[in-house]
């Protein structure tokens, strides 16, 4: 017996994940010295420097499996989001927990639907364990929610809703999300991935968590992208008690590491830092929007620390050429999008940076025959 027909018919139809590319690969490809990287959504001023320091004393006990049930982390997630401990999943990142919940929940026929694009994660766990993904296009890229509401049958199982959505930073309202979830059969999941919670300012943007009394709403948060925790991976789920336990189920034993947890605790309680990335946030978007509009490239406007533009070239042609000038974005194609890119907002200096060498790359294409 070949091991090709040992293996599970569900993955053959999974595309692997293709992370955005690392620093070290471009330098060593390009033969570069200076490379900077706006294709991760990672927070450009790095993680608070109390985290590091929590991190650094921790190294020391790297001898010593972590505490499995994250009970420090947990305390401090309760009370600063004003929930109890057992209302929280803690994560190897956010896709841990999304896998989580395919792997308790999901059956060969289920259908869990999505926006047509989003985060590419939910697709993977979906195809994993057999079922099938129900793609809904929007308006505006968006999250069409009166359209994914009628795309429900009586097989769906679960509804993913990416909000800010990734890879377009569009937002929906908290009276949209709640007319939503009213819509939708008590007995099918629905799972609100709050990547960008922290990043956005809009008033009329919802707090998931609020959700979590209707039992089967879970919202994902993480400290990858605001805390700038995201090579330490850890993310989490809040949702009703009896959820958690149930996706409990499905975790490792030590899934966290310990690293990872204590630089957590020290990253939730460093506020400064959090406004600071804000800041900067706030700034390098309008830098950026100012910039595409000299360019005459049109964009979608972005409540997250990233900008979906278009290009009147192949989204590919402009990741190569940047990359050859030090610059690396996300090429849109992955999410079906083929001419347009992603860039993650900056530091003043790298966003100019990356408005220069898109100028520059537009117009030698521009002068190509």
């Amino acid at each position: 017996m070949t091991v090709e027909k040992m293996i599970r018919r569900e993955i053959l139809g999974i595309t692997p994940y293709v992370p955005g590319k690392p620093i070290e690969e471009v330098q060593r490809e390009w033969g570069l010295e200076e490379v900077i990287k706006l294709a991760s959504n990672e927070n450009p001023l790095g993680p608070s420097p109390r985290a590091v320091q929590a991190a650094t004393a921790a190294l020391a006990e790297t001898h010593l499996y972590p505490d499995g049930s994250c009970y420090l982390l947990k305390s401090a997630l309760a009370a600063e989001l004003g929930v109890k401990p057992d209302e929280i999943i803690v994560g190897n990142g956010c896709d841990e927990v999304i896998k989580l919940v395919a792997e308790a929940f999901f059956h060969p026929g289920d259908e869990v639907v999505v926006a047509d694009p989003t985060f590419g994660e939910y697709a993977y766990a979906t195809q994993l364990m057999g079922a099938k993904l129900v793609k809904v296009k929007g308006e505006g890229l968006g999250h069409d929610l009166d359209k994914m509401a009628a795309a429900v049958t009586e097989r769906t199982k679960a509804i993913f809703v990416c909000n800010p959505n990734n890879p377009t930073g569009t937002m929906n309202t908290r009276a949209e999300l709640e007319a939503f979830i009213a819509r939708i059969p008590p007995e099918i999941l629905i799972i609100i991935d709050q990547a960008y919670y922290e990043y956005v300012e809009d008033a009329a943007y919802p707090n998931g968590i609020e959700f979590k009394g209707d039992g089967r709403v879970l919202t994902l948060r993480t400290f990858s992208k605001i805390y700038g925790l995201a090579g330490l991976r850890v993310g989490y789920g809040v949702g009703d008690p009896e959820l958690i336990a149930l996706l409990d189920r499905t975790r490792e034993p030590f899934n966290v590491n310990r690293i990872g947890q204590v630089a957590a605790v020290a990253a939730l309680a460093d506020r400064a830092h959090v406004a600071r990335s804000l800041e900067m946030n706030r700034r390098g978007m309008e830098q950026i929007y100012r910039g595409l509009a000299d360019l005459d490239l049109s964009y979608i406007p972005s409540v997250a620390n990233f900008i979906l533009f278009s290009t009147p070239y192949l989204a590919t042609q402009i990741f190569e050429e940047m990359m050859k000038r030090g610059v690396i974005v996300r090429p849109a194609h992955i999410f079906g999008l083929p001419r347009q890119v992603r860039v993650t907002i900056g530091t003043e200096e790298q966003n100019n940076k990356f408005l220069n060498v898109l100028g520059a790359v537009l117009a030698d294409l521009g002068k190509e025959p």
